[in-house]
């Protein structure tokens, strides 16, 4: 859903929208060695006059790769990566058909010309990394850029030998004739940067692959992430650089009324307290002074336009609009009236979910600098560049152009990073102005301050209603969604239409079973509580409500789970094929030992498919383990099958951490947690075990770093139900278990 949606977005930055239905390749010197991209042309009607030459020139043309004398190859990523593996996803295309060494491939984060990098699952308006898009957008230019520079490569030898450019074979980056003469990429990168760009390029056929679904190939980046010598935005050190940490309104919407900072600059290698428009920053030498005079500010808050519900008072009312009609439809088929009143029976549900904190292990930071030209250099995880990119110029007064993004890796985001306001970048603008750009700044961000400052996932109620006819049959389908919009009032408001933000209702307005009657309604609720994407989007909450009620409704239907989802599913429907699998690989009618109990659950997000069955055990005490986990994923083709098998355990660890214990609870407009200790994440001991079983396909890549979370709690749920007896329907599962 998130692609279809960045699609109607329009950013001052972006003069034109790019398309893949057009390409060029591109070289230039760079260093000594040769830079190839693969630039896509635009093909909007403002564009349309404009030659390949023209567009090349205007964008300042930016390679996807660079070879160095070395034969270093440098893979120049659009994508941002935060430990999902975009960059080796990358990597791989590139290496693959350049029949590189593995072992001379690295990757740095680019940004700043939409043109070259622009999303093209978002429709290339803007550069970013979210939806679960990186192979997606990735698949086909990267390896254009790669055969484009092998090609040259080869023909620079062949010149150099006196030799016809199809009697060189190229592996694992020496370039070698039947003559005996061999060299590697570093000999030839000067003079292929020389060589002119082939016209057009011949990818390799899937049965010459090396790399590409290669399962043994290991992650170009591990060791130095095992090692701590990967560099993240909190590691980041300049000349003279002060550390700032930030003060924010206890209540979202309360802005600053006065402050006395006088204790604060007493305290040492304290350098200034500043205001900002997001709150109040204390600028010292280092982060323990800072937080120590943090601590000693004295602050008065206007809480006039605040947020002052609480949690109890938000789905008090949550409950009440979810007994009412909806404000909006996001699907209706056939009568679902007239299915319910024909129905023999009707079960109804209603489901309550909570705000949920992103808890990435890296607090947001960021580093900003002005020098002497004016120019400003931004150091972060920039999920979204092109859009700090304009927010830091406006901030600054300069054109985007100006302002440098480095794009460094970042310790987690699950969509944290994606902010339309620049969050903490902006933020460290703001302080580095404040003090008059007299030195480079980091702002960066406690626990606490990532925990309470917001941005949350939604908070939602669901109320459902199911009818069965006299043979079971499910004929009437209805879903009432309540719950804040995450596009409203943002630069992506324009994808709502008819009152209906498709992240609100995505994974329930594309259920897969056939229900000749149904309905999915959603009324969106004014809360000051700021919310944002967060890993697997609409399908967190949607995918739970539904798959916990179609195992309901088996149940009434007298079904077995798998055979009643199944008996609703085409055949050869990707549901019902990698449910069939997981039902196959985690031995479902084979009776489980004593104390053991299985769930089901499938749910498509982010254009893949994966289904799970998850098994727990109980004690005599009544308490629960989730011991095993068993998962069928069709992703497309899996460009790294060790990688999406990681992405899918990843994935099942941060959703079972979520629906066992997590949630962010507000008390008169505060938030309750602050750290890991009120804030629950799944803990290493309660992490199953995990397989996972990847379909073969022939099918370009869709995502992978999302689809593993949404069948997990609904898995979860249907296990626990015949382990013990108990519906879920509130999460955290805690709630439940322990009342």
């Amino acid at each position: 859903m998130i692609p279809k949606l960045m699609q109607s977005l329009v950013l001052p930055v972006a003069k034109t929208q790019a398309s893949r239905r057009q390409f060029m390749l591109g070289a230039l010197a760079a260093g000594g060695g040769v830079a190839v991209g693969y630039h896509i042309l635009a093909s909007s009607p403002a564009a349309a006059s404009e030659t390949a030459a023209d567009a090349n020139k205007a964008a300042a043309f930016t390679p996807y790769l660079t070879i160095d004398g070395d034969g270093r190859v440098m893979v120049l990523s659009s994508q941002f990566e935060m430990g999902q593996g975009s960059y080796n996803g990358l990597a791989t295309l590139v290496a693959e058909e350049l029949d590189a060494d593995w072992s001379s491939i690295d990757v740095q984060g680019v940004a700043g010309n939409v043109k070259a990098y622009g999303n093209v699952a978002f429709g290339g308006a803007i550069q970013g990394t979210g939806g679960s898009t990186s192979m997606v957008t990735s698949w086909e230019r990267y390896r254009k850029a790669g055969a484009a520079a092998r090609a040259m490569l080869v023909a620079a030898a062949a010149s150099e030998w006196g030799v016809q450019p199809a009697e060189i074979t190229v592996e694992n980056g020496v370039l070698a004739h039947p003559s005996g003469k061999t060299a590697g990429f570093g000999a030839f990168a000067a003079k292929a940067a020389a060589m002119p760009v082939p016209a057009d390029v011949k990818l390799k056929q899937p049965a010459d692959w090396k790399l590409i679904g290669n399962a043994k190939l290991k992650r170009f980046d591990s060791a130095r992430k095992t090692n701590g010598t990967e560099q993240y935005t909190i590691d980041v050190k300049l000349p003279g650089m002060l550390t700032a940490v930030m003060i924010h309104p206890p209540m979202f919407g309360a802005k600053v009324k006065s402050f006395d900072a006088a204790a604060a600059r007493a305290v040492k290698r304290v350098v200034d307290v500043v205001e900002t428009p997001r709150g109040i920053a204390v600028v010292a030498e280092h982060m323990w002074a800072a937080i120590k005079g943090r601590e000693a500010v004295k602050v008065v808050w206007d809480e006039t336009a605040a947020e002052k519900r609480g949690t109890p008072e938000l789905m008090a009312m949550y409950r009440d609009l979810a007994g009412k009609a909806p404000k909006a439809v996001a699907r209706k088929d056939g009568d679902p009236d007239a299915g319910f009143a024909a129905a023999a029976k009707v079960i109804e549900a209603t489901f309550e979910f909570p705000y949920l904190a992103h808890s990435a292990m890296e607090p947001l930071n960021a580093v900003a600098r002005r020098n002497d030209d004016g120019t400003l250099e931004i150091w972060g995880g920039h999920q979204f560049p092109d859009v700090y990119q304009m927010l830091a110029g406006q901030i600054v007064g300069i054109t985007p152009d100006k302002v440098q993004l480095h794009v460094m890796k970042t310790g987690g985001s699950f969509g944290r990073r994606a902010v339309f306001d620049g969050d903490v970048v902006v933020e460290s603008v703001y302080v580095a102005k404040a003090i008059g750009f007299r030195a480079p700044v980091k702002v960066q961000w406690t626990r606490e301050d990532d925990m309470r400052a917001g941005r949350y996932r939604p908070s939602y109620v669901h109320t459902l209603k199911a009818g069965i006819d006299g043979d079971g049959k499910l004929v009437a389908w209805s879903n009432h969604i309540v719950g804040q919009s995450i596009m409203a009032k943002t630069m992506f408001e324009g994808a709502i239409q008819n009152g209906v933000d498709p992240t609100s209702v995505e994974g329930a307005n594309n259920l897969p079973y056939a229900i000749p009657n149904q309905a999915v309604g959603l009324t969106t609720t004014d809360v000051g509580v700021p919310v944002l994407w967060w890993r697997s989007v609409g399908s967190t909450h949607t995918a739970f409500a539904a798959e916990t009620f179609i195992d309901e409704v088996a149940e009434a239907a007298g079904r077995d789970p798998i055979e009643y989802r199944l008996s609703m599913l085409d055949p050869q429907s990707r549901h019902a094929v990698v449910l069939k699998l997981a039902a196959e690989k985690a031995e479902w009618t084979k009776p489980l030992p004593k104390g053991r109990f299985r769930g089901v659950s499938v749910a498509e997000s982010f254009g893949s498919v994966v289904a799970q069955i998850a098994e727990v055990s109980t004690d005599d005490s009544g308490g629960i383990k989730v011991e095993r986990v068993v998962a069928a994923v069709d992703c497309g083709l899996a460009v790294n099958p060790d990688q999406v098998r990681a992405q899918v355990e990843g994935g099942i660890g941060f959703g079972l951490g979520a629906i066992l214990g997590e949630e962010i609870t507000l008390t008169s407009g505060k938030v309750d947690q602050g750290n890991f200790d009120t804030y629950t994440p799944l803990r290493i001991d309660a992490m199953p075990v995990v397989e996972v079983h990847i379909l073969a396909s022939a099918n370009p890549p869709s995502g992978i770093g999302e689809p593993g979370v949404p069948p997990i709690g609904p898995a979860v749920a249907n296990a626990i139900y015949k382990a013990l007896g108990k519906r879920i329907r509130a999460m955290p599962f805690a709630k439940t278990l322990n009342a």
